[in-house]
This record gives structure tokens, C-alpha cells and sequence, in this order.
């Protein structure tokens, strides 16, 4: 015997899913990408793909559900039936294996994701959710997926432990013990440069310290966002060892791009935010030159000397001059508002805090990926009210708490206007009382006799 699989019955899909399902349909989102990556994929028979609209629905999930890996999301994907019909996928149909995923992921090249990207940065710019005047510019570190034990020496490929042994047997120890090769590795200076080590199979990751104070290898991720709305319009990965004012330019650079293809009006980026990270004489100078106006924290560097750099003094002090204002100052408050937040949401509760993936390329798909999920909850917060499947969860306890509010109402209403009506009475009392005690101390005071 045998039941076809449309007559079984079918449970009540995820309401988020079905809506977001219901946005990317009516914007052909599933056409729109088998364009992008048709030239990815070949005619001939071999083993089945997988196709471009699911592939990319999966790397959603990852921010969505909170999964690290690819390993879990096709775990996912197998296990809900709510994400299966997100994906499209039938009963009798096998969702597809985590390195069906990785393999795609690597076949897809890394401008087909920023396609994508703005493509759903098209869509928040149609729902005027993408202004592009004021943008505010950040960075955090990603732990790569590399152990710094097993990094070697860039001139010879030696490990840590046989750089430290030849050291100590030069000093004169012919048989060092793990104290001997301590001591001679405390003694020394600059014993973390990333120009003198890298990881064998990670080259991208760089030894720098985490957001915690402990030292790791590490990427850079860095945002541009627009202020107005809280959307991410750019994201780069680049050098964790790298300072802001220089990974800024190619952020700022692509920021720029991506406004100047998705806002058809206005006059495109017009001030720039930071923290004083990003501040230095050549960065303003540079934003000044552009027409660019900065709203950058100065750091306490006491009295300026403006000889050697006379062309940055006019920037500086203009830019002093407008973080002190009462708009320069609300724009930076906004600036740990809109920027700090997305960095928790897509790497803490997105799980993204440690990267699985090596490389730059790598990572910047995931990541990209993950910020279009950012920005599709931000437009699914904006016609719905709700950004995430897990804010659904709260739904009904919120509901719960209202129905008991208003049961509760008349009692509130009627203690209120109790207490609105007793202190006139309350008072007289607390005055008579006032009087009485008055007089019994003047009596005390006066009549030291007692009659």
C-alpha cells in the first residue's frame, strides 16, 4: 500500500518564513538569482545542483536560526519541516547535504554575492528604509578558524615550538625541557608579528587582540550604516592587524557604490560617522576633499603642532567644531545605537562571533549573506512588525499580559480615583495633628512648672 505525498497532512508553516517567502516570490528573487549563476552551472549530467534561490534561502537560515556552520544549517533543514517549505522542498524530497552547500558556496564566485546583496539592498531603498546621507562606519574582529599553536615561521616554515628549541640550543641548552623553552620565549620582544609568522593554512588570519584582551588569529569585518534607517550598506572582511583608518577607505568606497545603484535621488553621502578609531589628519582631510562632512570622536592628543601638517589643521578643527554641536552629538549617540546593535545581532545571536570558513573570500560570502538577512528582518519588521522567527516566541506572552491589563483595568481605574479624592481628608488629619503637637511642645516650653 502506498499514500501519495499531497494527502498527507501538512502542519501550519512559520507565519515569518511564509511572509519573507511571500516578499522574495513577488520580487522573482528565485529568477533574478538562476540569472546571476547561470554561468556557474553546466548542462551536462552529473550530480545534481543545487539550485541558486535555495542555495542562498540556506545562508539566510544561518542568521535566522542562530547557526554557526553550514554542517548545522543542513541539519536544519532536514529536521524543520517550517524551513523546508521556506526552501521549497517536498516531503519525498532530500534536503541537500552540508557539502552540497560548501561546494556551492565555492563554485559561486564572491560578485554574484554582492549582487545579491544589492539586490536586497534594492528592496529596503523601495520601502525608503536606504537614505544614504549619513553613514556611520565601524569595525569588529571575527575569530578564524585556525589555532595560533600551529602557526609557522614565514622565512623558513618552522612551527613555534622548533623556532623556540633552535634558540635555546644557540643560547647553549642542547636538550631544552618546556621551561627552558618558556623562559627564552619570555625574554624576547615582538615575539607575536604577523610579519614574521602565519598560519599554514589560514595566510588571511592574523594574530591581533580580541575584543576580550585575549590574543587569537582573527579577521576584521567592517560595516558601513545608514544611520537614518539602520541598514547595512557595505560590509567588508579585511586584515585584523590593520588599522581603521585604513581599512575605512575601500568600505567607505564601496558604501558609496552601493547608494549611488539603489538610491535614484538625493545627492548621495553627505556625512560620515565614527568613532576616534577612524580619526587622523589624512582621513578628514581626505572626506573634506570629497565634499564629505565628518562627525569622527577626537581622541585626547592635548596641543596640536601644525607645522609639519598645516593642511590639516582647517579639517580638524571643523570637525572638532561639529562633534560638539547638538546634531554632532545626537549622530554619535545614534552611531552606538545603529552600529553596535547590528554587530550583535549578526555575530552574537547570529553565531558568527567564529568563522568556520578560511579566507577572505570565504568569509565575506557568509557574511554578506548574513547581512542581507539583517536587512530583510529590518523590512520585515517595517510591514509586519516582526524581524525574526524567534521574536514570534514573546508573541504570546505579550498577548497574555494585555488581556490581563485590561481585566485589571476598572480595579486600576478605581484605585486611582481613591486615591485622587483621599488626601484632602489625609491632610486635615496630618494638620490637626501638626497643630496639636505645636501646642503641646509650646506648653512645655513656656510653662516650665507644670500648672
Amino acid at each position: 500500500m502506498w499514500v501519495a505525498t499531497q494527502d498527507l497532512p501538512r502542519s501550519a508553516a512559520h507565519p515569518f518564513y511564509t511572509r519573507l517567502h511571500q516578499i522574495l516570490d513577488r520580487a522573482d528573487f528565485d529568477t533574478h538569482v538562476e540569472a546571476l549563476c547561470q554561468r556557474f552551472y553546466a548542462d551536462e549530467v552529473g550530480r545534481p545542483g543545487l539550485p541558486p534561490g535555495r542555495y542562498f534561502r540556506l545562508l539566510l537560515l544561518g542568521y535566522f536560526e542562530g547557526l554557526d556552520s553550514e554542517r548545522g544549517i543542513a541539519w536544519r533543514a532536514a529536521d524543520s519541516l517550517s524551513v523546508r517549505s521556506f526552501l521549497g522542498l517536498e516531503l519525498h524530497e532530500a534536503p541537500p547535504d552540508h557539502s552540497t552547500i560548501s561546494r556551492t558556496r565555492r563554485l559561486i564566485d564572491i560578485e554574484t554575492h554582492q549582487a545579491v546583496f544589492t539586490w536586497v539592498l534594492q528592496r529596503l531603498a523601495d520601502a525608503h528604509l536606504v537614505k544614504g546621507k549619513t553613514i556611520g562606519i565601524d569595525a569588529t574582529t571575527l575569530e578564524a578558524n585556525a589555532a595560533l599553536r600551529s602557526i609557522v615561521r614565514r622565512d623558513t616554515g618552522e612551527s613555534y615550538e622548533e623556532f623556540l628549541t633552535r634558540l635555546a640550543q644557540a643560547s647553549g641548552i642542547h636538550t631544552p625541557t618546556r621551561e627552558d623553552l618558556a623562559r627564552v620565549d619570555r625574554k624576547r620582544a615582538h615575539k607575536g608579528s604577523n610579519d614574521d609568522w602565519q598560519h599554514p593554512y589560514d595566510p588571511d588570519a592574523k594574530i591581533t587582540k580580541m575584543k576580550d584582551g585575549r590574543t587569537h588569529l582573527a579577521h576584521k569585518a567592517e560595516h558601513a550604516v545608514d544611520l537614518e534607517t539602520g541598514a547595512v550598506v557595505a560590509v567588508t572582511v579585511q586584515d585584523a592587524d590593520e588599522g581603521d583608518t585604513t581599512t575605512s577607505i575601500e568600505t567607505l568606497i564601496d558604501a558609496v557604490e552601493k547608494i549611488e545603484t539603489v538610491v535614484s535621488e538625493g545627492e548621495g553621502l553627505e556625512e560620515v560617522v565614527g568613532d576616534k578609531g577612524y580619526h587622523s589628519n589624512q582621513v578628514l582631510v581626505d572626506l573634506e576633499a570629497v565634499g564629505v562632512r565628518s562627525y569622527i570622536s577626537e581622541p585626547a592628543r592635548g596641543r596640536r603642532n601644525w607645522k609639519k601638517h598645516p593642511e590639516a589643521r582647517d579639517p580638524v578643527y571643523r570637525n572638532r567644531r561639529r562633534i560638539r554641536t547638538k546634531r554632532g552629538k545626537r549622530l554619535l549617540r545614534q552611531r552606538g545605537e545603529r552600529l553596535e546593535r547590528p554587530f550583535a545581532h549578526l555575530y552574537e545571536t547570529g553565531r558568527m562571533r567564529r568563522v568556520h570558513l578560511r579566507g577572505h573570500v570565504n568569509i565575506l560570502k557568509r557574511v554578506l549573506l548574513q547581512a542581507c538577512a539583517l536587512n530583510l528582518g529590518l523590512l520585515m519588521r517595517t510591514l509586519c512588525g516582526i524581524g525574526t522567527p524567534r521574536s514570534l516566541q514573546g508573541c504570546a506572552t505579550a498577548l497574555l499580559d494585555t488581556l490581563r491589563a485590561l481585566i485589571r483595568l476598572p480595579e486600576v481605574l478605581w484605585t486611582a480615583i481613591a486615591t485622587i479624592c483621599q488626601p484632602s481628608t489625609y491632610l486635615g488629619d496630618r494638620l490637626a495633628r501638626c497643630d496639636d503637637r505645636r501646642l503641646h511642645v509650646s506648653a512645655r516650653t513656656v510653662f516650665t512648672t507644670g500648672c
